[in-house]
């Protein structure tokens, strides 16, 4: 028997094993989820919008379920609620490879829904929510549909592999490998210890923009992250930060793009506070940020 003869009795396999597990989030049906254990449920952070949501399961159950931890900045959470008739997700410990045949699962408006594909690529990497760098992700090509993020992606034995996080386009996707490193980030968020991570709060444009508007404006150019929007109440908006302003240090650091704001702001520490320095015009300005907790808080 060929693979593409063994395909129809795998996925009616894995409907069986992953479809009571798979639930979707969101009244609007705007994500997916795996029950991962009794009262658990682990999805994508940028499913959420509230600290509950309404999940509704296999039999047309829905039940809310509140937000145990976040990741915001690594796209996971988990979430508490009543998984009575859902069997939990078999983790799978086998490290998949490209040419590993994997199994999507989601469930929308219409139903479950399982289609398959190969791995075709590993290590891959994407940006998250907030725009920190995600690594090591799977790339595979089972299709999947508006709604099937934070979803179930299995092997052929209907084992958890993966968390499908992100649509590449031209038929290609990422998911979170559930590896030792995911699972124990997991755990994490079950017992209620969300990662924080500090931010300044503000939207940025990259260098490449950041010199071409200041080209166009008749300034010099310079490289930089140049402000194109700053949170209300956001640590950036206490030290003065503003719009069009070009950040170009933060704490003795030289910064030419987002990620080496994100490696200054992750090695605080307990460092509450950092010099940044901007480019106002064709002014230079040193301003002070400060951290308070609740500045920090996912």
């Amino acid at each position: 028997m060929t693979i593409l003869e063994e395909i129809p009795a795998a996925v009616a396999a894995v409907t069986s094993r992953i479809g009571t597990a798979t639930v979707s989030v969101g009244r609007d049906r705007r994500g997916t989820g795996v029950v991962i254990a009794d009262g658990q449920v682990l999805t994508n952070a940028h499913n959420l919008r509230d600290r509950t949501t309404q999940l509704t399961f296999a039999d047309g159950r829905t039940a809310q379920a509140e937000v145990l931890g976040v990741d915001r900045d690594g796209d996971l959470a988990v979430l508490a609620t009543d998984t009575s008739g859902a069997a939990a997700a078999e983790w799978s410990s086998e490290a998949l490879a490209a040419g590993s045949v994997v199994f999507s699962a989601s469930r929308g408006a219409q139903g479950l829904r399982v289609t398959f594909g190969i791995v075709s690529g590993i290590n891959r990497e994407f940006r998250g929510p907030r725009g920190r760098r995600i690594g090591g992700t799977l790339e595979h090509t089972a299709p999947l549909a508006r709604g099937s993020s934070g979803g179930p992606l299995v092997d052929f034995d209907g084992r958890l592999v993966g968390i499908n996080t992100h649509r590449l386009g031209d038929g290609f996707y990422l998911a979170l490998p559930t590896d030792a490193s995911l699972r124990d980030r997991v755990d994490q968020l079950a017992a209620g210890h969300s990662p924080v991570h500090r931010t300044l709060g503000v939207s940025v444009a990259p260098a490449h923009v950041s010199r071409r508007l200041r080209r166009a404006v008749g300034l010099p150019e310079r490289d930089g992250l140049l402000v194109r929007g700053v949170e209300d109440g956001s640590p950036a908006a206490a030290a003065g930060i503003t719009t069009g302003d070009l950040i170009v240090s933060a704490s003795g650091a030289t910064i030419a793009n987002a990620d080496d704001l994100w490696t200054v702001l992750d090695g605080l520490g307990t460092i509450n506070s950092i010099e940044v320095g901007v480019v106002r015009g064709v002014e230079e300005l040193t301003l002070s940020v400060s951290f308070e907790p609740s500045a920090t808080e996912p």
